[in-house]
């Protein structure tokens, strides 16, 4: 009876452990909002993710139609236009890095030093119906946050340099725009645009694929990008950066559906929450301390139920009493390991803020059992599984594609340990049970 008392009540204090533990994940989510805060502080003082879209060529004109009002058809003149995209579109350029910070946190910010070229074939209708009159046409380019241009964009049509005008044109949103010459019914034309500029942002970068053909190259020096959106075609990531190219027929993107249908606000009252094709870049911190501490702080149940299991096993088979007292001091410097790591790694790499942390916990905890399991070997001993786990926490930290199989791996391990050296232990007489009974057969008549 004696054994099933002690294995609830140390399942009861396992689980009570849950408790720090929760609160201690309640605190990484309170500094991840701080730093979202940060980022968004930055954001409007310098300039957001840039989203990059363009160039199409816009023709404005004016039809007449004949509507029905109180019974009657009335000729009205409606407001409408022509949208050419670039028969092939081509941007390329580079991701120049930086860093600003807002109290502790480091918010990565960028400036794109690019251009983008466009070849269009423009062909306005022979016989446009009820036209009445066709208007300027202009270039047109979307810019998620025009706050980010460095200097004025120089853009030049057929090797002529034009001049270049705030926002994207008759829709809303944020951009550019150029006028470009008037256009005739039946009017057929070729051109060639190609526009220079510098672009700064935060941690994330966007193209649009508007072309029918599109072909993009980016690099940088920064040493981790994170890709969204489509995959590049090409890539070459090491310790100097990274190069990145796209190459995306029109046809296998909704680029140009989800521009015609509004986005983003380009044709007033049509929807512009759907989401449009892209090829995005983000300068990702590889080991970001906030959701590494929040992965950390899941297995941070699996590691108290561990420390027990060896307590247990040493207080079964050693005969050698512990108090619940004494399991959850232990169990609550477990969990003091994931605060530490949390509170150090906003100060320090994350590989010394863990070690730090896991030398603290460690530290402590050998110095407490060499008393509670009446000798330093004993307290060694365990310090050694300690170790061990915390090596192992860190390598499925670290390596996240393995982590499935990697934590796997140690559970099998633990549990063919732990198999190995009960193997011969009597559970009947440590449950102070007077063993199975062996069923005597009835004597020969």
């Amino acid at each position: 009876m004696r054994l099933w008392l002690k294995m609830a009540m140390v399942l009861g204090l396992t689980l009570a452990i849950l408790v720090p533990l929760m609160m201690v994940r309640g605190v990484v989510h309170e500094r991840q909002q701080y730093r979202r805060q940060a980022v968004a502080d930055i954001a409007r003082s310098y300039a957001g993710a840039q989203t990059f879209a363009g160039p199409v060529v816009v023709v404005p004109y004016e039809e007449v139609v004949e509507v029905e009002e109180s019974g009657r058809l009335v000729r009205r003149a409606v407001q409408r236009q022509w949208t050419f995209f670039p028969e092939v579109l081509e941007i390329d350029g580079g991701l120049k890095p930086g860093i600003r910070r807002r109290g502790l946190h480091e918010v990565r910010v960028y400036e794109w030093h690019g251009s983008a070229s466009a070849a269009f074939e423009l062909a306005i209708p022979a016989d446009p119906g009820n036209l009445r009159r066709i208007g300027r046409p202009y270039l047109s380019y979307v810019i998620g946050d025009v706050r980010g241009l460095v200097g004025r964009p120089s853009l030049r049509v057929d090797g002529r340099r034009v001049t270049i005008e705030q926002g994207p044109g008759d829709g809303d949103g944020e951009g550019l725009h150029a006028a470009l010459d008037p256009l005739q019914p039946g009017h057929k034309r070729s051109i060639r645009t190609e526009l220079r500029l510098v672009l700064a942002g935060t941690e994330r970068f966007a193209l649009v694929p508007l072309g029918d053909q599109n072909r993009f190259s980016l690099a940088s020096s920064w040493p981790h990008p994170g890709f969204d959106g489509r995959s590049p075609g090409t890539r070459s990531i090491d310790a100097d950066g990274f190069t990145a190219g796209w190459s995306i027929p029109g046809v296998a993107s909704n680029a140009q559906q989800r521009y015609l249908a509004g986005w983003p606000g380009t044709v007033a009252g049509a929807d512009a929450s759907a989401p449009i094709d892209t090829v995005s870049v983000s300068l990702v911190d590889p080991v970001d301390v906030y959701s590494t501490t929040d992965r950390a702080t899941k297995y941070g149940l699996l590691f108290v139920l561990l420390t027990f299991l060896g307590f247990f096993m040493f207080e079964m088979i050693r005969q050698l009493p512990i108090h619940p007292i004494q399991y959850g001091l232990v169990g609550l410097a477990l969990a003091m390991f994931f605060l530490l790591l949390l509170s150090l790694g906003e100060h320090l790499e994350f590989g010394w803020s863990y070690l730090v942390a896991a030398a603290a916990c460690i530290g402590l905890i050998t110095f407490y059992l060499s008393a509670v399991l009446r000798g330093v070997r004993r307290a060694l001993g365990f310090a050694a599984m300690l170790t061990t786990l915390y090596a192992a926490l860190y390598g499925l930290l670290v390596s996240e594609d393995n982590a499935l199989v990697l934590g796997a791996g140690l559970l099998f391990a633990i549990l063919a340990a732990v198999m190995v050296v009960t193997r011969k232990v009597d559970w009947y007489r440590l449950g102070g049970g007077s063993g199975p009974v062996t069923p005597r057969c009835p004597a020969p008549a």
